[in-house]
């Protein structure tokens, strides 16, 4: 389980990526809705309480809306009354990578896709236990893969 010390460790020492997805930026606007471009590629925000996944309970993984890497799981999720999906842990240390982000004039951790470099949110060390940690993620950053979805995809 990550806490806040590996937070900042992983800020300084990533973890490299197993794979890596890369394309243009022509390829990126082709795939992507205009806020999703916004947000993951040019690091944006989008609106409290606006995004898909603000209020979802359903069961399953959140992948990256770029290139589909599971990034989170529906049971880590919890209501942080922030306006957008949080959650506690990322599904594995080297799904997501860490930065510091200096922008607008505060010193924040963003959380990015360790294989695509698609911001995601950021990271602050006042989540529930044991981690302590919340995961402020955009809804336009991810899409929700559920169990049920995957089960049949599968030949379950």
């Amino acid at each position: 389980m990550q806490t806040w010390n590996d937070v900042i460790r992983l800020a300084n020492h990533p973890v490299p990526s197993p794979r890596r997805v890369e394309k243009t930026d022509a390829e990126w606007k082709a795939q992507l809705t205009p806020e999703q471009y916004h947000v993951t590629r040019q690091h944006g925000t989008e609106r409290a309480f606006t995004g898909e996944y603000c209020e979802a309970h359903e069961a399953g993984l959140y992948a990256c809306i770029c290139c589909g890497t599971p990034l989170y799981d529906s049971r880590t999720k919890f209501e942080s009354g922030t306006g957008w999906p949080s959650f506690t842990q990322p599904v594995d240390e080297s799904a997501i990578r860490y930065k510091k982000d200096t922008s607008y004039g505060m010193v924040r951790v963003e959380v990015l896709c360790n294989v695509c470099d698609a911001h995601q949110g950021h990271v602050f060390p006042d989540g529930p236990a044991p981690s302590g940690l919340r995961l402020c993620i955009n809804s336009a950053s991810i899409k929700l893969v559920s169990e049920t979805k995957e089960a049949a995809a599968a030949g379950v």
